[in-house]
C-alpha cells in the first residue's frame, strides 16, 4: 500500500507540493522587492526607509539557499524586475522604454548571479553567507561596468542620511557600507533556513561571526566620528545655484525664450548677493552657444543667443552653465558632419574660458553605440525623440572664484570613478549640474542626490549639486547635506561650501580596490568550493568502488 510523503499533505501530489512551493517563493520575493525599494526614496517615503535596508535582502538569499537549481534562475529572473519596477517606478515618466529597458537588464543580471548565490549556500553549508555577501558586492561592482552600467541601487546608498557610518567611504568606496548593509540579511537567511528549532544552535555555532560583525559596525561608527575632517578653518566658497524650474520636454524659441528669461532674472536676484560663481543647471540653455555663434542658421535662436552672452559679459561674475556643443568633427570614415556633446561651459573674464563634455552617457537615451548590430532597436529609439549625443574624453577641471572645481553632468556623479578622477586632476570641489524634472518625482531626486553624499565622502571634497528643479543642495566632505533648496520650486541657493583639500583619502588613491577585493575573493571561494567537492565525490567513488 502507497503512502504520501511525509512532507506532502495527504492528498497532495509531490508535483503539486513544488507548484505550491514555487509560487510561494514568488511571493516571498516579491515582498523582498518591496522592502528593497523601501529601503530607498520611494513611491511611499520620499527619504527613505534606510533601516529597512539592513533586512530587506533577508527573503533573496532564503529562497535562493533554498531553491533547486532550476528554479534559482527563474527566481533571479522575476525578482530583478519586480524589484527595479518599483524602485525605479519614476521611469514611466522618463521614456516610454526605460520601464521596460532597466527592469530586463536586471532579469539578466540576477539569472546569473541567484545561482551564484545558490552555488554559495551549497558549496559552504556553514559559512555559506560570507561567501554570498562577497558575492553581492561583486554585483553592485560589476554592473556598473560597461555600456548598460547603472549605479542605482547599491546597498550602500540606502544610509545616505547616516553620515557617521559613510566615513568608512574614504577608504573602502560606497561599497564597504554595503558590506555592513547586507551581511546582516545573508546571516539572518542562514539561521532561518535551519527552521525555528534550528534558530539556537545556529546562533550559537555563528556567534563569533555576529560579534566580529557588531565589532566592525562599531569601528565604522568611532572611524566615521573621529576620521571626520575639522571644517572650521575651511575656506568657504559662495556659488549661487540658479533652480528655474521648467518643463525640460518643451522645445522651441518659445519655450528658450522663457527659460533664458526665467535665468535671467533668477541671476540678477542672486548676484545682489555678491556669489562667488554662479551655477545654471544641466542644458539649463539648450540652444549651442558656440554653434549659433558661428553659424547663424536660425536668426531668432541667434538672437537669444546673443542676448544671453550680452548678459553673462555684464554680470562681472563667471558663470557655469549647461549647454549643447555642436561641432564639426570628421568620423571614423573621414566624413566631416555635425556632433553634440552634453556639455558645461565656464564663461569667466569675457569669454567661454573651458568646457567640459560628459564622459559617461545615459545608455539608450543618450548614446547607442549598435545602429549597425540592431538597426531595428534603433530606429524605435529615434522614434521616440532619443536625442544622442558624443563622448567627452577628458576629465576637465575649471578655476574660478579662487577654487578649482570639476563637474560631473547629471548621472555622471552616480560613478565613484567619476569624481575620483576629477579629484586626482586638483579638483578642490565637485559641482554636479543635473536635470532631474522630468521625473515629476521628489523620490527621484533623492535617489541621485543620496549618490551624490558618497562622492563627498569618498574623496573628503565637498560637492555642489545645481538642478533644474532638486535636489539643489551643498554635501559637506563628512557626507552631511548642509544646505538643501525646496524641490520644484523656483528661484536659488545661495551656497555656503566649505573647501577642503589638506586630506588624501584612500579612495581617491586607490578607487575601488576594496569591491575589486570581493570580486576576485567570491570568484576564488567558488572555484575552490566546486574543486573541493568535486575531489570528495572523487574520493567518495574510489571507496565504494573499493568496498
Amino acid at each position: 500500500m502507497n503512502h504520501p510523503s511525509p512532507s506532502t499533505p495527504a492528498g497532495t501530489s509531490p508535483g503539486q507540493t513544488r507548484r505550491a512551493g514555487f509560487f510561494i517563493d514568488l511571493a516571498v520575493l516579491t515582498g523582498a522587492a518591496l522592502l528593497f525599494a523601501l529601503s530607498f526614496p520611494s513611491f511611499v517615503s520620499e527619504k527613505g526607509w534606510w533601516p529597512l535596508a539592513y533586512l530587506a535582502l533577508t527573503p533573496v538569499f532564503l529562497v535562493v539557499s533554498r531553491s533547486a537549481l532550476w528554479a534559482a534562475p527563474l527566481y533571479g529572473a522575476y525578482y530583478g524586475f519586480v524589484s527595479y519596477a518599483l524602485f525605479n517606478f519614476w521611469l514611466l515618466k522618463f521614456h516610454p522604454l526605460a520601464i521596460f529597458i532597466v527592469p530586463t537588464i536586471y532579469v539578466v543580471n540576477f539569472l546569473v548571479y541567484f545561482p551564484l548565490l545558490r552555488m554559495a549556500a551549497r558549496l559552504f553549508p556553514r559559512r555559506g553567507y560570507l561567501v554570498q555577501v562577497l558575492i553581492w558586492i561583486a554585483y553592485e561592482l560589476l554592473r556598473t561596468k560597461g555600456f548598460l552600467g547603472y549605479s542605482y541601487g547599491i546597498m550602500g546608498y540606502s544610509q545616505y542620511l547616516f553620515p557617521t557610518l559613510l566615513g568608512i567611504a574614504d577608504l573602502l568606496g560606497v561599497w564597504g557600507v554595503s558590506v555592513l548593509v547586507v551581511f546582516p540579511s545573508a546571516y539572518l537567511a542562514a539561521a532561518l533556513s535551519r527552521g525555528p528549532k534550528g534558530l539556537p544552535a545556529f546562533f550559537r555555532a555563528h556567534r563569533i561571526d555576529a560579534t566580529l560583525y557588531a565589532g566592525s559596525f562599531i569601528l565604522a561608527l568611532l572611524y566615521g566620528r573621529l576620521g571626520a575632517v575639522d571644517l572650521r578653518e575651511a575656506k568657504i566658497f559662495r556659488p549661487a545655484l540658479i533652480q528655474h524650474n521648467v518643463d525640460p520636454w518643451k522645445g522651441g524659441v518659445r519655450a528658450y525664450r522663457e527659460n533664458l528669461d526665467r535665468l535671467v532674472a533668477l541671476s540678477q536676484r542672486a548676484l545682489g548677493e555678491d556669489p562667488d560663481l554662479l551655477v545654471w543647471s544641466e542644458t539649463a540653455f539648450v540652444p549651442g552657444i558656440d554653434w549659433h555663434s558661428r553659424y547663424r542658421e536660425n536668426p531668432d535662436i541667434y538672437a537669444l543667443v546673443d542676448e544671453l552672452m550680452g548678459f553673462l559679459a555684464g554680470t562681472g561674475k563667471p558663470v557655469l552653465l549647461g549647454n549643447d556643443d555642436g561641432r564639426l568633427e570628421k568620423d571614423r570614415f573621414g566624413v566631416t558632419t555635425r556632433v553634440d556633446y552634453n556639455a558645461a561651459l565656464l564663461y569667466d573674464r569675457g569669454r567661454i574660458s573651458g568646457i567640459y563634455r560628459k564622459t559617461r552617457l545615459v545608455p539608450f537615451t543618450e548614446h547607442f553605440p549598435y545602429e549597425k548590430t540592431f538597426p531595428w532597436f534603433y530606429r524605435k529609439l529615434v522614434e521616440a525623440d532619443t536625442h544622442f549625443w558624443e563622448k567627452g574624453r577628458d576629465y576637465v577641471v575649471f578655476q574660478a572664484g579662487g577654487v578649482k572645481f570639476s563637474t560631473p553632468i547629471c548621472f555622471e556623479d552616480s560613478f565613484g570613478y567619476i569624481s575620483r578622477e576629477f579629484v586626482r586632476g586638483g579638483a578642490e570641489i565637485i559641482v554636479n549640474i543635473t536635470n532631474d524634472s522630468w521625473s515629476y518625482s521628489v523620490a527621484a531626486a533623492m535617489q541621485h542626490l543620496a549618490m551624490s553624499v558618497l562622492r563627498a565622502v569618498e574623496n573628503r571634497r565637498s560637492v555642489v549639486r545645481g538642478t533644474n528643479g532638486g535636489m539643489t543642495a551643498v554635501i559637506d566632505p563628512n557626507g552631511r547635506i548642509i544646505q538643501l533648496y525646496p524641490p520644484f520650486r523656483e528661484g536659488y541657493l545661495l551656497g555656503r561650501v566649505p573647501v577642503y583639500t589638506a586630506s588624501g583619502a584612500l579612495y581617491t588613491a586607490w578607487g575601488d580596490w576594496f569591491a575589486w577585493l570581493c570580486v576576485f575573493s567570491s570568484a576564488a571561494a567558488l572555484a575552490g568550493g566546486a574543486v573541493r567537492k568535486s575531489f570528495r565525490r572523487r574520493n567518495a567513488i574510489d571507496i565504494t568502488g573499493q568496498v
